[in-house]
């Protein structure tokens, strides 16, 4: 290897090593390594910034205008609850939440519908007796799949189509990707229908959907003591009793910032101590009351929250582009800020045992919130969580159903009969979105997930110094070793598989946008079809099923779902091997080498 290749190898190397420690969010990691690839003269200086003019960098922000367009039309929650009932044959009820996930996904960001059937799928749960967790897989693994049916379903799918543009010199249509995608979606759909949910643990099968909706065993909370409280002078024995009366658990008590046992006999409590607690939604507000206690962060009379009608208690997980991931809840100032209190946090399992104004928010983090009725709904949006039950939230704007309806499909329209490209249309459907306020103006740049623009912007430049440093021809020498005297067949089988991997591991576009380049180096040094290699990384690079970590998706189910790490491959994994099975013909029927 020359050193360009060497140094090209290191860099991405710890990209890879950044992805996968997560500490670092995947843009500010693909940011650097744009940043090292300029200093060290891998990138020109002049065309280090050229990724973010590129047209996918475009198409991708206009697909995400145009799906908080159809979010806010209130166009899917006319169906929602018709397509997620409470059936009382699970397959069935599995079968058609994942399919309707799978056919929202194939017209909007896949990120963005789950978010929108997910309250409705947790009120289906609730009606039907049944566990979350085995209908919320279901819902992120076809909203997944339905992202591989057509360009405008997935990012890895721009990238790659806008990659055969650049490098083949003519685009991806549409519905090129629909022979693959689909066929692949309905075999996905059925598995999850009828065996996937079989392979998670009985614990997880076996979970009831609780009152409050969700399968939260308890949030983590922080009282106070306050002046004239029942609590005062009251004996830590006392205290144990009377919690576990009202279901709750004692897990400290703070006295002067420092924490005590709790289990010393002749403690009492006095005013302003503060006892850090595990319970649920209902236990919280009947031990509050019993003991006439006030949550920390609440108004300083805590009648003033409690009386109020216009406040409202939501139950929402953080997603994995929230502003709130990585920061301290005590430095937020969530009421003086906001508006909101947090009264509680649930950590996919885990008790938190430190005061939760110390406590970093994390993805998937589902929170305890109060806040104002009239006002939440956009608060919520603005900081990216997502809100799991429908209660007091009329966020559609029913009477531009339609026109919203109307604008994606005359976009694609446009772009169906070739009266213009993908990335014009579709900017002129999110144009529209905003001119007629179905995306209002304010809220436009809050609709755009700038994380995923600026990894692409980034990875653009890195991926063609793959190129350029000779690296994407070394690694495809190295794939042609190992598959010597084998078949142009084996060798897709083959890019498929490592594709597929490191997507589970890794950002699925920054996985596409450095597999594409070898899979073209593949096809020419076979002399084969270049499009048959680009459609397989296309698809294996969106199918992340073995980890929470490989889709937003799957990331965001996981605390609402009660789901453990290894939940993931248990269902995922057999997945994947169907998907590689049936994906291969099929990919080489549609697109013959």
């Amino acid at each position: 290897m020359i050193p360009d290749q060497i140094l090209f190898f290191v860099i991405i190397t710890g990209v890879f090593a950044f992805f996968l420690w997560g500490r670092w969010r995947y843009d500010l990691v693909a940011f650097a390594a744009l940043l090292v690839s300029v200093f060290t003269g891998l990138i020109p200086a002049d065309i280090a910034f050229e990724g973010f003019s590129h047209p996918a960098v475009i198409t991708v922000a206009a697909v995400l205008i145009i799906s908080r367009g159809i979010a806010n039309s209130g166009a899917i929650e006319r169906f929602s609850d018709v397509v997620t009932p409470p059936l009382k044959n699970l397959s069935s009820q599995i079968g058609v939440i994942s399919s309707f996930a799978a056919a929202l996904s194939a017209m909007m960001n896949n990120v963005a519908a789950l978010a929108l059937l997910m309250p409705s799928t947790m009120e289906s749960a609730k009606k039907a007796k049944r566990s979350p967790a085995l209908l919320l897989m279901p819902l992120s693994f076809g909203s997944i799949l339905g992202g591989l049916i057509t360009l405008i379903g997935t990012p890895p799918n721009i990238v790659i189509g806008n990659y055969r543009t650049d490098a083949l010199g003519a685009p991806f249509t549409m519905f090129d990707f629909a022979p693959v995608g689909l066929a692949l979606a309905l075999v996905g759909v059925a598995y999850l229908a009828f065996i996937g949910w079989r392979f998670l643990p009985k614990e997880r099968q076996a979970q009831s959907a609780p009152e409050d909706l969700f399968n939260i065993d308890a949030y983590t909370s922080e009282v106070i003591v306050a002046e004239g409280s029942k609590a005062v002078d009251l004996k830590l024995p006392d205290l144990h009793d009377i919690a576990a009366k009202c279901e709750v658990q004692v897990l400290s008590l703070i006295r002067n910032h420092q924490p005590l046992s709790i289990n010393r006999k002749r403690t009492t409590l006095k005013e302003k101590d503060g006892l850090l607690i595990l319970a649920g939604p209902k236990e919280l507000d009947v031990f509050i009351h019993e003991l006439d206690l006030q949550v920390r962060g609440e108004l300083e009379k805590k009648e003033e929250i409690l009386s109020l009608e216009e406040l409202m208690l939501v139950e929402a997980v953080i997603s994995p582009d929230s502003r709130l991931i990585g920061r301290v809840m005590g430095d937020l100032r969530m009421r003086s800020r906001y508006g909101l209190n947090v009264m509680g946090i649930s950590r996919q399992g885990t008790i938190i045992k430190e005061r939760l104004h110390k406590v970093s928010f994390e993805a998937g983090d589902i929170l305890l919130i109060q806040g104002d009725e009239d006002s939440l709904s956009d608060t919520l949006s603005r900081l990216k969580l997502l809100p799991l039950s429908e209660r007091g939230f009329q966020m559609g704007k029913r009477s531009q159903a339609l026109l919203a309806v109307g604008l994606l499909a005359g976009a694609l329209a446009l772009t169906g009969f070739g009266f213009m490209g993908l990335t014009i249309a579709l900017a002129l459907a999110a144009f529209g979105m905003v001119a007629t306020s179905i995306v209002p103006m304010r809220d436009m740049y809050d609709a755009i997930d700038w994380p995923v623009i600026v990894l692409v912007g980034c990875m653009i430049p890195i991926g063609g110094a793959f190129e350029t440093t000779g690296a994407t021809a070394l690694v495809t020498d190295i794939i042609l070793t190992w598959s010597e005297g084998q078949s142009p067949v084996f060798v897709l089988g083959l890019l498929f598989i490592i594709t597929m991997t490191l997507s589970d591991l890794m950002n699925n576009v920054a996985t596409a946008v450095m597999m594409a380049p070898i899979g073209i180096g593949l096809a020419s040094a076979l002399s084969v079809n270049p499009d048959t290699f680009l459609m397989a990384v296309a698809v294996s690079s969106s199918c992340a099923f073995l980890t929470p970590i490989g889709h937003k998706n799957n990331a965001l189910v996981m605390g609402p779902g009660g789901y453990k790490f290894g939940d993931y491959w248990r269902v995922g994994l057999p997945l994947e091997i169907i998907i590689v099975i049936i994906g291969l013909p099929v990919l080489l029927w549609a697109w013959p080498l």
